[in-house]
């Protein structure tokens, strides 16, 4: 869950509705700078967060018994595996990508654990397998998940309100391409990205946040039950080329 403390309590965005923000935005990526296997991209785009700890005992909670933001959680091996798993069943391509989001997550934490080690060398190996058995070049790969990882770093930018007051730049993340990208918001609410990588001069991208006036749980099962009659709300950005 992607966690913010308000004034009333918490404001509640699952990770899988952030993987669809990111779609939505990704969608409008100019055609001439789009990577292979668009479809499938966009897919592995939308589900790159899935797989995530079942509703039960405290998964989702702190210590303080608060919703717990994904940040919190530094790693978990079994829903990294998951979510390669359910990537697979779609398509190898989609696998891969997602199997390359995990690498980029966990590398760090290599030396660290064991169990993770032995998960990330799994992946070494599926990543190229992968790409010997669909024929693709690993530059192809790198450029196409450069993508994946830029349009998830925009969603999270939105998600976690942290775009900046007066026209200030914020910086994304390098593109496929390795250019770095900025986020601006206008007086006007609306949004810029310098520069412009988008096939249409404005558009808009929403999300569904569920606001919680609740402080504390006992457990998953009363977290759970409470987001289910939670008041929700669409959050929506409209970004534009020009004022």
């Amino acid at each position: 869950m992607i966690v913010k403390n308000t004034d009333f309590g918490w404001e509640v965005i699952h990770q899988q509705a952030h993987g669809l923000l990111a779609v939505q935005a990704a969608n409008h990526w100019h055609p001439d700078k789009r990577p292979i296997r668009w479809i499938e991209t966009l897919v592995a785009l939308t589900e790159h967060d899935d797989g995530q700890d079942p509703w039960e005992g405290r998964n989702h909670l702190t210590e303080a018994g608060a919703p717990m933001d994904f940040r919190i959680l530094e790693y978990s091996v079994p829903q990294a595996k998951r979510m390669v798993e359910i990537a697979l069943e779609k398509s190898r391509w989609n696998a891969l990508m997602v199997s390359m989001h995990a690498t980029f997550l966990y590398e760090s934490l290599e030396k660290e654990n064991p169990e993770m080690a032995v998960f990330l060398k799994e992946q070494k190996q599926n990543q190229t397998n992968w790409l010997k058995k669909l024929d693709v070049r690993k530059d192809d790969a790198r450029f196409a998940y450069a993508f994946v990882q830029w349009c998830d770093a925009l969603s999270l930018i939105l998600c976690q309100g942290r775009l900046p007051d007066n026209n200030r730049r914020l910086e994304i993340s390098p593109g496929p391409d390795g250019t770095i990208y900025y986020i601006f918001q206008r007086p006007n609410q609306t949004l810029g990205v310098d520069p412009w990588p988008f096939d249409r001069p404005e558009f808009s991208v929403f999300v569904e946040a569920y606001l919680l006036h609740q402080l504390s749980f006992q457990s998953d099962k009363e977290l759970y039950e409470t987001l289910q009659k939670s008041p929700v709300i669409e959050k929506v950005w409209r970004f534009k080329e020009k004022e």
